[in-house]
């Protein structure tokens, strides 16, 4: 499911990055070279932000609960993230996994020189329609 965080961007003129973002529902900050680079890295931090939360089992901020509003010298916008499609996109590590299948499979998937490991992650996205 989308939903869209608030953050807000100022502007920097002694800082090696032109642009800090401030993410106050995760009370976090990024920065970027460009306004669009600072959009980009915002959702990626609030995705990886996100993600780590869930695996440890904390509750997703709600966007807006914090009340934050701009300054004068911040811009406010909204990023839009998808917690389940940042994962799949970046959370790639493997895990193993042990399985049973007939011998008579077996013995015919290895003289095919088929990849098992591949062949399953092909079935389960299809099975997942992923």
């Amino acid at each position: 499911m989308r939903t869209a965080y608030k953050i807000f961007i100022r502007t920097e003129v002694n800082e090696p990055h032109g642009f800090t973002v401030y993410i106050p529902d995760f009370d976090a900050y990024t920065e970027g070279d460009s306004i669009a680079d600072a959009i980009y890295m915002a959702r990626d931090l609030i995705g990886l932000m996100g993600i780590t939360m869930q695996d440890d089992g904390e509750m997703l901020p709600e966007p807006g609960a914090t009340g934050y509003e701009a300054s004068d010298e911040e811009i406010e916008a909204y990023v839009d993230i998808d917690f389940a499609k940042y994962r799949r996109r970046h959370d790639n590590r493997k895990v193993k996994k042990t399985l049973t299948i007939p011998s008579w499979l077996n013995e015919a998937a290895v003289s095919e020189n088929i990849n098992f490991s591949r062949t399953l992650e092909e079935a389960l996205k299809d099975k997942l329609q992923i």
